[in-house]
């Protein structure tokens, strides 16, 4: 009996939901208020950082870099070069969003974190009860931490911050916590013999003492911070985190690696700066009476830089009719990324505030369901996303076809020589090379595995579309034998010869369509959008004309820019 009992699980994934639908539930109306004042300080400071000029700005801070580094040429060349190379490669709004996100997530942390490594210092029992914390706050995967930031805030900025928050706050407490205890007890006994009240020991002797310390667990919380923004955009973070993303998806080397070296670069800058700000006082020179001059000229000039972009850009808001905004969300499939771009440039022709935000599959079905995303052009139904419309349906309204005759299933190269399902044995070393783990068709593809008998001790690999797409051409360079999971339209089938297994038991699913969703009330609230959705219509041939463009190098902004100049007609069609 014991045994049994053993034997049977802990339902410890539903209490966890149970208590997470419980909390959201109970406290919608404060993450609600607690995301719109995020939103609005994000979104302020990020368009003040913008507004400011990126030559100026790039001069401000080489400026800044070369009077704190006693004037040596190290970290201002690294500072200028690194900037210049960003705003280069068209990354400076990128950036800008990266450095909003950490600066608030960082600033969040120290303003939790010191205070509470203050209180582990003083007290041995706080210490002992949130040590298992810090350890579980470090040692969770960081991904984890994603579901309940959408879950509490939506999707955007506000959950990449309070997803970043948890990971990255744990360095200052400990820091701080080691700090003040490592202080010798003999300058504590001094401070308590000359009478000094609990307020003026911590202030002028242990926390002056601990700086150092402490100053070095906030440089390590900073770049904990800066480590998350690919993992946070994941769930619509904008920044240079979402350009590292969109490469992976798509095997994209050129492209992660750009992205990539920009967060190299700000991390090295980052990372520099705290330091220089951190210096031991054995290595601090007297400070003269210029220099003190001098340094509140350069924090004066500054905050006047500072200042004036945000009135600046405040004034600017003012000036300027004020667009109305559309949030199109979308999954990165290539078939996704040229839809969404379509209809994002047709409705920027009409005069809107278009966003487009990726997000993972489920995520994207989510977002549209609790309104934080207005629409999504890439619901594959009846099959594929079978399963989330049934999940949300109630909460959203499908405004039809917008491509019809598509198709998922298994695909090989042509010269291999199955042609079925069943024909499957041993080839491409019994594995299915698949996309991101949460797509429908790697559903429908484990149902396939258990359905077809031959398939018995198969295994199929997740990945992501890019590394499939990148497999499919190395096994075809060598002519080796691949499976992978495949949907049309996809350019992939115009750059090489492939073919469909056939599917008799149909657990692949058959035709499909791809289908408009948008959120409840979108008719109302911005008819004219609804109308554009609801008559966007277009052909396989039409989608794989961007797709192979944006394959050929183009961006997906330019590829749909294009394809709607040679269509002015179609696109016409969709607004009346």
């Amino acid at each position: 009996r014991i045994l049994n009992i053993l034997q049977q699980p802990i339902p410890v994934s539903q209490w966890v939901e149970a208590f997470t639908n419980w909390v959201t539930d109970t406290f919608s109306g404060l993450f609600s208020v607690l995301q719109a004042i995020g939103n609005a300080i994000m979104n302020g400071m990020t368009d003040t950082l913008l507004f400011i000029p990126p030559l100026l700005f790039i001069a401000v801070i080489t400026i800044f870099t070369y009077l704190i580094s006693k004037r040596k040429l190290g970290l201002p060349l690294l500072t200028f070069l690194g900037l210049l190379f960003v705003y280069n490669q068209g990354l400076w709004e990128n950036l800008m969003n990266t450095v909003t996100l950490v600066i608030v997530s960082s600033a969040i942390s120290i303003i939790i974190g010191i205070p509470l490594g203050i209180w582990m210092a003083k007290s041995n029992r706080v210490e002992a009860a949130i040590k298992p914390l810090l350890d579980f706050m470090q040692t969770m995967p960081a991904f984890v931490y994603l579901i309940p930031a959408v879950a509490f805030f939506g999707i955007g900025m506000v959950p990449g911050v309070f997803a970043s928050v948890i990971f990255a706050l744990p360095p200052t407490v400990r820091f701080t916590n080691l700090a003040i205890r490592q202080i010798p007890t003999e300058l504590i006994e001094a401070s308590d013999s000359f009478g000094g009240t609990g307020k003026q020991k911590l202030f002028k002797v242990e926390l002056p003492l601990a700086k150092n310390t402490i100053l070095a667990g906030v440089n390590q919380t900073i770049m904990l911070a800066l480590s998350m923004v690919v993992t946070a955009s994941m769930i619509g973070a904008p920044g240079l985190g979402r350009g590292v993303l969109s490469a992976l998806q798509h095997a994209d080397i050129g492209s992660g690696f750009v992205n990539g070296v920009s967060l190299v670069i700000l991390a090295i800058i980052i990372d520099r700066l705290t330091q220089k700000l951190n210096q031991p006082l054995a290595k601090k020179s007297p400070v003269t009476a210029k220099e003190k001059r001098n340094k509140i000229i350069l924090w004066s000039a500054l905050a006047a830089v500072i200042l004036t972009a945000f009135v600046g850009n405040q004034v600017t808001k003012l000036q300027q009719n004020k667009k109305e905004k559309v949030n199109l969300a979308y999954v990165e499939w290539d078939s996704e990324v040229a839809s969404t771009n379509v209809v994002a440039e047709a409705l920027k022709e009409m005069g809107y505030d278009v966003t487009i935000t990726p997000l993972d599959n489920a995520v994207m079905w989510k977002s549209v369901a609790n309104g934080e995303a207005d629409a999504m052009v890439s619901a594959w139904l009846p099959t594929t996303h079978a399963a989330l419309y049934e999940e949300y349906k109630d909460k959203l309204v499908d405004l039809g076809p917008n491509l019809e005759g598509v198709k998922t299933g298994l695909v090989v190269p042509s010269y291999m020589d199955a042609d079925s399902i069943e024909d499957l044995s041993d080839q491409a070393k019994k594995t299915i090379t698949g996309i991101e783990p949460g797509a429908g068709i790697m559903t429908a593809t484990e149902k396939t595995m258990q359905e077809y008998s031959n398939l018995s001790g198969w295994n199929l690999s997740s990945s992501s579309t890019g590394a499939m797409t990148t497999a499919l051409d190395q096994a075809i360079k060598n002519k080796e034998d691949i499976i992978v999971t495949g949907w049309s339209p996809h350019w992939m089938f115009s750059k090489y010869d492939l073919k469909y297994l056939k599917d008799p038991k149909g657990t692949m699913g058959g035709k499909e369509a791809i289908h408009t969703i948008t959120r409840k009330n979108l008719d109302k609230d911005l008819p004219e959008v609804n109308k554009v959705l609801d008559n966007f219509n277009w052909t396989q041939k039409d989608m794989e004309e961007v797709m192979l463009k944006i394959n050929e190098g183009s961006s997906p902004e330019a590829a749909a820019k294009e394809w709607i100049k040679n269509h002015q007609k179609e696109v016409e069609s969709w607004k009346k």
